[in-house]
């Protein structure tokens, strides 16, 4: 039997990644973690306590960590395998006044309590849904200035992207020694762009190992899944994020195929997909989606 993983518990939690934030574990390349995260509201919202005026809203988007991996430095890049997300059986949703994409029609702050049965999560007697878990806050500490985890980057952050869940591995810079990486804000499930501001949130643990791409520099968080690459990239305006994730997904296959600019553009233009992962926080965040059967006669790896 192998050894049991490292348990960072929900109360060791961060509000900004930072690399002036003191690492609560060190682990090493090829450790299995479980992260024990709160949910966006740092479960202050409750059946017994539902009234949005009462949250403190300087403590959301708490993620549980930071964790350092021993080894890591300025210029690797930080592998996290999700292994697993557990999540109990109740979520939330809200609408919050002036926020969303829908502000100007829902203009009432509302939440709406979910219960998941069966892994079904139940919307109303007559429409329930398949849960998909996800993370929706994972990041490395950045170099410079701390970021709220609410706001997205090259560091990842709240990238509110729907692929991160089971069986993804998340590729994430590293800045600072011990790469610093946190996670929380889990939601059970989340359309693209989550576009009134929030998913099913919900409190959960996540399962991960942790490891290194020693001196493999990445200027934003990449994620595999068994079929698609995805490149990641926020901005304050939606058009800037989409373009700057074309522009990763080029760089990422220019560099490893021997084929041209030209063809690589094309080629992106006829089986790549540009997705939107969500349009509500203080960046933007796209994503470019290149499906491995495209490059299937090649060998392409990180």
């Amino acid at each position: 039997m192998g050894e049991r993983p490292l348990v960072i518990p929900d109360s060791s939690v961060v509000y900004s990644l930072s690399s002036g934030h003191p690492p609560v574990a060190t682990v090493d390349p090829g450790s299995q973690v479980v992260f024990q995260t709160q949910d966006a509201f740092s479960n202050q919202v409750t059946p017994d306590s539902p009234d949005l005026s009462r949250v403190r809203w300087e403590t959301v988007n708490p993620a549980t960590g930071p964790l350092a991996v021993r080894g890591s430095e300025p210029g690797d890049t930080l592998v996290v395998d999700i292994l697993d997300i557990s999540v109990p059986d109740r979520g939330l949703m809200v609408t919050l006044a002036g926020f969303g994409a829908l502000a100007a029609v829902l203009r009432d702050s509302t939440v709406r309590f979910l219960p998941i049965r069966d892994r079904q999560i139940l919307f109303n007697d007559q429409i329930s849904l398949p849960a998909e878990p996800m993370v929706g806050v994972i990041g490395t500490a950045p170099a410079g200035e701390p970021i709220p985890c609410g706001t997205p980057g090259s560091h990842g952050g709240n990238l509110d992207t729907r692929v991160i869940g089971p069986g993804a591995r998340v590729y994430l810079p590293v800045f600072v020694p011990g790469a610093g990486l946190a996670m929380g804000d889990l939601h059970a499930l989340m359309g693209d762009g989550e576009v009134v501001i929030c998913g099913v949130e919900i409190p959960g643990e996540v399962t991960v190992r942790v490891s290194l791409a020693r001196r493999k520099r990445i200027p934003s968080p990449i994620i595999e899944t068994a079929d698609s690459w995805f490149f990641l990239a926020s901005a304050a305006d939606l058009d800037a994020a989409v373009q700057l994730s074309i522009e990763q997904a080029l760089a990422f296959l220019r560099d490893r195929l021997p084929l041209s600019l030209t063809d690589l553009g094309l080629l992106l233009s006829i089986a790549g997909h540009t997705q939107i992962s969500q349009i509500v926080d203080p960046l933007k965040t796209a994503r470019m989606c290149v499906p491995k059967r495209a490059f299937a006669s090649y060998r392409l790896a990180f």
